[in-house]
């Protein structure tokens, strides 16, 4: 068995619902089946190369795109992007981000939300930050001018779930402290 299928196996409509009951356990977001995210990883500037590794930083890196549950567990990772690539971009061309757009992830139908009165289904999704484009199952926070209360606690609890990512991104940096300097690697 190779590691890939080991630790990040094709996810069943089970492990979907097990992990959307984890995150409406944790950060009170119900289906939510992902936090996604990129991670500027910084290398040495690699030879021969224009500035296309160049990021937004002003550092040379290449991105490490994740999507991880809501016990800070990488459960899809794309890794070598250009750095000068945005977040979205990178989901979009990843092999995840296109499973997602063809439908081909087992993602269980729509259910409706608990509490919730009215009985209607709503989509199983995943929480990203602004960065990434708004889809049937990718939600952003909505913008931060003139909100509602309903849509204050809705970026509220999105934030939540989306922190699971960047506290993943935290753990792998501390647990591999290499991560917190340039990379002089052959890519």
């Amino acid at each position: 068995m190779c590691l890939k299928e080991k630790y990040m196996p094709e996810r069943t409509e089970r492990m979907w619902h097990q992990i959307a009951e984890k995150f409406a356990a944790t950060t009170h977001f119900p289906n939510c089946l992902g936090a996604i995210d990129g991670k500027q990883i910084r290398i040495q500037k690699p030879c021969s190369t224009g500035s296309e590794f160049m990021n937004y930083k002003h550092f040379f890196s290449v991105v490490l795109m994740a999507v991880v549950d809501a016990e800070y567990c990488f459960t899809s990772v794309d890794i070598g992007s250009y750095g000068i690539a945005s977040d979205s971009h990178v989901f979009e061309r990843s092999n995840f981000g296109k499973k997602l757009n063809q439908g081909k992830l087992n993602i269980p139908p729509n259910q409706p939300l608990p509490n919730d009165d009215t009985g209607v289904p709503m989509p199983f999704i995943f929480v990203a930050d602004e960065a990434f484009a708004l889809s049937d199952h990718v939600q952003r926070p909505f913008g931060r001018r003139n909100l509602t209360i309903e849509k204050k606690m809705y970026n509220y609890r999105l934030t939540r779930a989306r922190r699971m990512v960047e506290c993943a991104f935290g753990i792998m940096s501390n647990k591999w402290r290499i991560l917190h300097r340039a990379l002089d690697v052959n890519l």
